[in-house]
């Protein structure tokens, strides 16, 4: 099996997309999706192309190879700060962030520097901000009310019930909570749809 016909298999199935229903969105026939995921077919630059698109990746995700290289070694973890950090399970209407109700467990997370400030863990449901947080991803936040232009952040919205997590754009006095996901629309906070800032992401970490 090569790298793409790995990575093509990949993403159909994490796509949750059987190879008939792939066919059926690139135009193609079911023989040929099957040749190229046993690799005895490879796809035109024009159906790579269409693929990313439909993953939401771009078309060197599909092209390029996984595969550790076996001339690589670990990395050397002398120095690095282990900080076990709460994650949120749900969050309790007017409590704070932090309170014991909200947390649901500890993740342990390796930092080059001691990271600074109160920190906590949201695990990532969903798909609005694949493929640079992907669904199951843990990320980690940095409690801080306020963010920058394009910096990803955990958000309070729906009434201080549920964190989202978005990428911020000040627009004036009101504010936009952009996907990464562009089948996904932005969200605007303003005062007729109010929503407050928990927290900057400062890692994401997630298994193959």
């Amino acid at each position: 099996m090569s790298a793409i016909s790995e990575n093509i298999k990949f993403y159909r199935t994490k796509n949750s997309l059987t190879q008939a229903q792939l066919a059926d969105k690139l135009d193609v026939s079911e023989q040929a999706v099957y040749n190229w995921e046993r690799g005895s077919r490879i796809p035109r630059m024009g159906y790579i192309e269409k693929m990313a698109e439909l993953f939401h990746v771009e078309s060197p995700d599909i092209l390029k190879v996984h595969k550790q290289p076996t001339n690589m070694k670990p990395i050397d973890q002398t120095g690095m700060h282990a900080i076990r950090i709460p994650i949120i399970g749900t969050i309790a209407c007017g409590t704070p962030i932090l309170a014991e109700q909200n947390i649901d467990g500890y993740t342990t997370e390796l930092f080059e520097e001691k990271p600074d400030g109160t920190l906590f863990a949201l695990k990532c449901q969903g798909d609005s901000m694949e493929p640079k947080i992907p669904n199951g991803a843990t990320v980690t936040v940095r409690l801080q009310p306020t963010v920058e232009d394009d910096e990803i952040a955990a958000v309070l919205v729906d009434d201080d019930e549920e964190a989202t997590l978005k990428r911020v754009k000040h627009v004036g006095k009101q504010v936009m909570l952009m996907p990464e996901n562009k089948k996904y629309d932005p969200i605007l906070l303003n005062k007729e749809n109010p929503g407050r800032i928990l927290g900057k992401v400062i890692k994401v970490s997630y298994s193959l």
